[in-house]
C-alpha cells in the first residue's frame, strides 16, 4: 500500500455575488497555483469589477490560516491551490418591451471558492530539522598573560 500525503488546506467561500460565473473564471483562473502576494497584485491591477469579489474571499482564506492555532501559518508562504467558481442562482426578471410584450432579464449569481496551503519551500522549511549549534571550543587554561595595559 503505497503512503499518501495529505495536504492541509485552509478554504474560504463567498455564495450568491452578483456577476456571472463566466465573468468570475477569467479572473480566477489568473492566481490558480500562484503565491498569495502575487496573487494579490495580480487581482490590485486587474480591470475586471468581479477581481475585487475574488480579493475579498482570497483576504478570507488568509485570514483562516492564519487565525488556526494548531497551524501557525504565515500569508506570504501561501500559494493557492484551487480556485474556482459554480454558478448561483439565476433571478428571472422581465422589463417590458414594445407592443405589450416582455423581456427575459436574467440577474446571474455564483459562488467563488478558493484554496490555500503553504508553499512546498516554507514545508521543506518546516519539515527540515534544525541545524545543530556548533560547540565552542574550550581553550587549556593557561598562566595568565600580562595584558597590554597593564605596565
Amino acid at each position: 500500500m503505497a503512503a499518501v500525503e495529505t495536504r492541509q488546506t485552509v478554504r474560504a467561500q463567498a455564495k450568491w455575488v452578483h456577476s456571472s460565473a463566466r465573468k468570475a473564471r477569467l479572473v480566477t483562473d489568473l492566481i490558480r497555483g500562484r503565491s498569495v502576494p502575487e496573487a494579490r497584485t495580480i487581482l490590485a491591477f486587474s480591470q475586471r469589477a468581479v477581481a475585487r469579489d475574488v480579493e475579498k474571499v482570497l483576504r478570507s482564506a488568509v485570514a483562516n490560516a492564519e487565525s488556526r492555532p494548531d497551524l501557525h501559518w504565515n500569508g506570504d508562504d501561501l500559494v493557492i491551490v484551487t480556485a474556482y467558481v459554480d454558478e448561483g442562482p439565476t433571478l428571472k426578471r422581465w422589463q417590458a418591451r414594445a407592443r405589450g410584450r416582455a423581456g427575459k432579464i436574467f440577474k446571474r449569481t455564483c459562488h467563488i471558492t478558493v484554496e490555500v496551503t503553504r508553499s512546498a519551500e516554507s514545508l521543506a522549511r518546516a519539515e527540515a530539522p534544525a541545524a545543530p549549534k556548533p560547540r565552542r571550543q574550550r581553550t587549556p587554561k593557561t598562566e595568565e598573560q600580562p595584558t597590554e595595559t597593564e605596565e
